[in-house]
């Protein structure tokens, strides 16, 4: 009987082990091979709705020294701004739900055919989980970003093409 008992616990060891092994780690910041091109904000303070105003997001003087936040719209949390590169990069991802399809089934974004929109977590500082916050890209490669705070209850548009980037609440 000792031997059955001995013999079940090494298998639910061996199993615990592996199981541990096959988690996807977390990915360490690096960072990218090239800068990302610049974003701007464009929502006019006077139209904005209140309701829509993301909250203000922790420290921003958090940073990392490898973060490229200028150019990009006030609204973004600097993890954000590591999730971008991550995009740019094309991983690897923190999480295995990241690059995944965005089904749209709210239909808060403009319509578009299944596979076009994809979702990533931006990290939420002191979250034990993935958080509320997503940036949801659309096209192959992502030619227009959407953020949300509010796990996709509302978004906000922005674009990374540089010149002519613009922000919207949604």
């Amino acid at each position: 009987m000792r031997a059955k008992w001995i013999a079940v616990m090494a298998v639910a060891v061996l199993v615990a082990l592996a199981w541990l092994s096959a988690r996807k780690p977390e990915a360490p910041p690096s960072a990218p091979s090239a800068p990302l091109p610049a974003a701007t904000s464009a929502v006019d303070p006077a139209t904005r709705n209140p309701l829509e105003t993301p909250p203000p997001f922790a420290a921003p003087a958090k940073r990392g020294p490898t973060a490229n936040t200028a150019g990009y719209p006030d609204f973004l949390p600097p993890e954000a701004v590591d999730t971008l590169q991550t995009i740019a990069r094309g991983g690897p991802y923190p999480h295995r739900q990241d690059d995944g399809v965005f089904g749209n089934r709210e239909r808060r974004l403009p319509s578009q055919p299944r596979g076009y929109y994809r979702e990533y977590t931006v990290e939420t500082p002191g979250s034990r989980d993935r958080g509320a916050r997503r940036i949801v890209a659309g096209g192959h490669p992502p030619t227009e970003y959407f953020y949300t705070d509010d796990h996709y209850r509302s978004f906000r548009r922005f674009t990374l093409d540089g010149g002519d980037a613009t922000a919207e609440a949604r």
